[in-house]
């Protein structure tokens, strides 16, 4: 029996009636017999209580559908228990609506049940809609994943509470109805996806695809009972499984685990016609970790396997904890079969996820213990850690409420290890969604600093800013000093996470001028061509007496402006037109190429002297706004001159400018190169090898 109606069959029951047996509401009979199959030594007084005080203060109220209104909770509390729920859980089910629906207060509730109950009933009540209007709404989902935060029964709950009311949701007017779904598919079916509630992720779906896609909902229905009509060769397959496995001692059980509606249309999108096995897919069960492993070998040995269906969240479990080997073979027919294989621990977590892990304030105990090894609190994983920081920040309910949307609308996370340059001791492990950039890293990694962030290493390589990141990718993030840089425009086309993308709107709404005249200078074209050679000329009779052609006295020297030599390079001359000689560091391409065609070279030397020199100098930067006028301000700090510059138009955030400086004493250069590589997104500079544009 699928989760799903073993879900609904208990719910049904558990509405039968409220007499009192044993000591015991008949009402919550069903309740406690779910409870105790995973809890066998539950105390069920604090359940027996909370149900009278809820039947109570409940008494009178009515469903739209016309039930009693106790059959709500008692419908969540059911839902909850078949899923592993702890006591605390339960009892704080059953009340859930009360301090929202009637006249019980909070205060109530925490003197009679405790603090916890009383955090997680408070945690799922809705926000006043006379107080907060229509952002009631946003806001209340703000606080319950804030509460959530502290414990995630609150959306535990809150999951449980919104299946029941989509079961019974055609009561509504259609229109209010398409609105719930909505809010349901946009928000609360990704919670459940990323908490790993499985049980209800899959009904929550198939509710919410009857009422927005009732045309292909029903072609699907039409589909499934066609299948169901026929013989299924999945029996066939399983059986055959089974003997393999029994041949090979291996202690297991396998089920036929039928596709849920949602999952055979989008199977029959994606493939076009269904195939007999493709309704439905085999579930493996086995007791170790090892034994998994073991399964896997036999069915690859045994059958034709499909290697391209081959995945092992074992190894490499999900972003929410599930964990399963999948794979595929296929049958003598050629039908292609897919299988899960997972151990019966890890089915528990793969249906009901964070539940079955049991309290996450509690390290041991009877009533929920904790698997050697396993984290006490599984319920803050990186989404969440994020999700929580970046909803401080949100501005406005508008603001937060499409933020969450988005955010919940990535369905995977990558983990990015992140290193200080040159050190791993400020390293951390960063949990992203997938297709996060280095942007997206600088703000999960330094929070408002992110703005700061001026380039970044991937794996060793310097690469844009926005690059987007793979799992598993070594990264590390180049920072400037404080107040040194800011974000530009550009980087909002490149962010996927809420955080960074709130933080550099904020940072743009209080420098408006970095959106136009900051930028203007990393987009300057070339210094127009006849201002650059007057200056030239103004200095070249002084830069190029420098250098003296040894043993041709009388000489005219010029230093070659394809390399720019200066003092202490090493040099040669080869003689040019008329008596001028020409000077190249030695390891300048032109004296290569002059030597290979047989010119002599002529010995050349530095004459020692205070007249200054010219250098040509490229600097390789990340585009952000200021850069140019940090980088001739940081020239002429050092005593350099400007002679010519030029800056190319920027490619993927990464722009070069090309600077021709005449220095008062040559000595001075590594001094200066190393002030230009300091500016904040330069990440090298080097001479210059090539003639000047």
């Amino acid at each position: 029996m699928s989760a799903v109606t073993s879900l609904r069959k208990l719910s049904r029951a558990a509405l039968r009636g409220t007499a009192a047996r044993g000591g015991l509401p008949h009402a919550i009979e069903h309740v406690a017999q779910a409870h105790r199959a995973h809890h066998p030594g539950a105390d069920l007084g604090a359940l027996r209580r909370a149900y009278l005080l809820a039947e109570s203060s409940h008494r009178g109220q009515m469903r739209k559908s016309g039930e009693p209104y106790i059959t709500h909770p008692l419908a969540v509390t059911l839902i909850l228990a078949q899923l592993g729920a702890g006591t605390t859980t339960l009892t704080a089910a059953l009340l859930h609506d009360t301090v929202e629906d009637t006249d019980l207060t909070l205060e109530q509730v925490r003197d009679g049940f405790g603090e916890e109950v009383a955090y997680l009933v408070d945690g799922v009540t809705k926000l006043e809609k006379v107080e907060y209007g229509a952002a009631a709404e946003s806001e209340t989902f703000r606080k319950m994943l804030v509460a959530t935060g502290n414990d995630v029964r609150v959306m535990s709950i809150k999951l449980a509470d919104r299946l029941h009311n989509m079961r019974t949701l055609t009561v509504m007017r259609p229109e209010k109805q398409a609105r719930i779904a909505k809010v349901t598919k946009d928000v609360l079916i990704p919670l459940a996806e990323r908490l790993g509630v499985q049980a209800l992720k899959t009904e929550l779906e198939d509710l919410v695809f009857a009422i927005l896609h009732p045309e292909e909902h029903a072609r699907t229905q039409a589909l499934i009972s066609a299948h169901a009509a026929e013989p299924d060769p999945l029996e066939t397959a399983a059986d055959a499984v089974r003997s393999v496995l029994r041949e090979a001692r291996i202690t297991s059980t396998v089920h036929i685990r039928p596709r849920h509606s949602l999952s055979v249309h989008r199977a029959s999108v994606r493939r076009g016609v269904l195939g007999p096995c493709d309704f439905g897919r085999l579930l493996i069960l086995v007791t170790e970790d090892a034994d998994c492993y073991a399964v896997l070998g036999e069915l690859h040995t045994c059958f034709t396997p499909v290697i391209s269906e081959f995945k092992d969240f074992i190894a490499v479990p999900k972003f929410n904890l599930y964990q399963s080997l999948h794979t595929a073979f296929a049958d003598a027919e050629g039908r292609v079969v897919e299988v899960l294989v997972r151990t019966r621990r890890m089915h528990s977590v793969a249906e009901a996820g964070v539940i079955a892990l049991g309290d996450p304030h509690r390290t041991t105990g009877p009533d929920e213990p904790v698997a050697e090894g396993e984290r006490a609190d599984p319920t803050r994983p990186g989404w969440l850690s994020r999700l929580l920081e970046w909803q401080s920040h949100a501005p406005d309910p508008d603001t937060f409420w499409a933020e969450l949307r988005d955010d919940l609308a990535q369905d995977r996370e990558i983990t990015v290890y992140c290193a200080a340059p040159g050190s791993t001791a400020d390293s951390a492990t960063l949990h992203l969604p997938a297709g996060a950039s280095c942007v997206d890293a600088a703000y999960a990694r330094h929070g408002a600093d992110g703005h700061r962030c001026v380039g970044a290493r991937v794996d060793g390589r310097l690469v844009a800013l926005g690059t987007t990141l793979r799992d598993g990718d070594a990264l590390e993030l180049l920072m400037a000093a404080d107040g040194a840089s800011g974000p530009s425009p550009e980087w909002l086309d490149h962010v996927r996470t809420p955080a960074a993308r709130i933080a550099i709107r904020r940072w743009l709404d209080t420098h408006p001028e970095s959106g136009t005249a900051d930028r203007q200078p990393d987009s300057l074209p070339p210094v127009p061509g006849d201002a650059a050679p007057r200056q030239d000329r103004a200095v070249a009779g002084a830069a190029e007496s420098a250098a003296v052609a040894v043993g041709l006295p009388g000489r005219q020297v010029r230093l070659a402006r394809c390399c720019t030599p200066v003092p202490p390079d090493a040099v040669a001359g080869f003689a040019v037109r008329g008596s001028t000689v020409t000077v190249h560091r030695e390891t300048c391409d032109a004296v290569a190429r002059m030597t290979a065609a047989g010119r002599d070279a002529l010995p050349v030397r530095w004459q020692p002297g205070d007249s200054g020199c010219r250098v040509t100098l490229l600097a390789e930067a990340f585009g952000r706004p200021r850069l140019l006028a940090d980088l001739t301000e940081t020239i002429a700090v050092q005593g350099a001159a400007v002679i010519a510059a030029d800056v190319e138009p920027p490619r993927q955030q990464r722009v070069r400018h090309t600077y021709t400086l005449h220095l008062p004493d040559a000595t001075g250069l590594p001094a200066l190169m190393r002030a230009m590589r300091n500016v904040p997104g330069v990440y090298d500079v080097i001479r210059a090898t090539r003639p000047v544009v």
